[in-house]
């Protein structure tokens, strides 16, 4: 695999070429930004800019007052190779906050394992209602030790509106959700997006996290899928590299609230 080659793939077709992320979600474009605006419940940033040293400033502050008008908090995803090299610093100094970096993995769907192994008394369990999206929460929220804001939300929304572009699934021991991970379809690009996969630390290290990968690829690739992309965690880049993921560059979303 090409890394060049699929790093620009995946900024003109998923990046630059950005479509709305769920219903009611929309994706403007002004000037050298793409942006999604998903309203009070859905995701709100800047997914692309090509930007220049004499131009950065001005786009930063046009988005901030687009957003401070709507009352909405957004992100700035940055990736490190993104221009100009200072973006980082321009985006800190207009008052937004970095949050953790993450590395940007990418597979050929081809050359990752598809097969499903499970630990004993475990299952996968697709999520297609709104018991089964609670179920879903609740692996998450163990899994990070946190809620996640508005996930509930903008699952319920997919579900609402009969969405082909998400699939969910949740690992249960017994009756006890342990796992969960979403997968984000981008029709047109080649490129489908996996999501979560975090799971309850005592059922850490029993391949759960490998048997969800293995599952959504082998669902992309029957739907003709060529790649798949993780912004991966320091926990989860090892077992990605191990499983035939490489590391293209690194994401590090900037965060302003009003």
């Amino acid at each position: 695999m090409d890394h060049d080659e699929i790093l620009a793939l995946f900024d003109d077709r998923v990046r630059r070429g950005a479509r709305p992320d769920g219903p009611g979600a929309r994706v403007e474009r002004d000037g050298g930004v793409v942006r999604q605006v998903g309203g009070a419940t859905g995701w709100n940033g800047v997914v692309w800019s090509g930007l220049d040293e004499a131009g950065a400033d001005a786009a930063i502050a046009a988005q901030v007052r687009h957003f401070t008008g709507l009352g909405l908090e957004f992100e700035w995803k940055t990736y490190s190779h993104d221009r100009p090299a200072d973006l980082g610093d321009r985006l800190r100094a207009a008052g937004f906050t970095p949050e953790p970096d993450e590395a940007l993995m990418i597979a050929r769907i081809a050359d990752l394992p598809t097969e499903v192994v499970l630990p004993e008394g475990v299952r996968l369990h697709p999520v297609t209602d709104p018991a089964e999206v609670d179920l879903m929460v609740e692996a998450h929220t163990q899994a990070f030790g946190r809620d996640l804001p508005g996930l509930r939300e903008q699952m319920l929304d997919h579900l609402r509106h009969g969405s082909d572009t998400l699939s969910m699934v949740v690992a249960l021991a017994g009756d006890r959700p342990v796992s969960a991970a979403r997968m984000e379809l981008n029709p047109g690009t080649g490129f489908a997006g996996l999501w979560g996969g975090g799971t309850a630390p005592d059922w850490r290290g029993r391949g759960i996290y490998r048997a969800l990968v293995a599952h959504r690829a082998r669902l992309a690739a029957d739907l003709g899928y060529q790649y798949l992309q993780v912004d991966a965690s320091d926990d989860s880049r090892p077992i990605l590299q191990r499983l035939g993921f490489s590391r293209l560059s690194t994401t590090t979303p900037y965060v302003y609230r009003p």
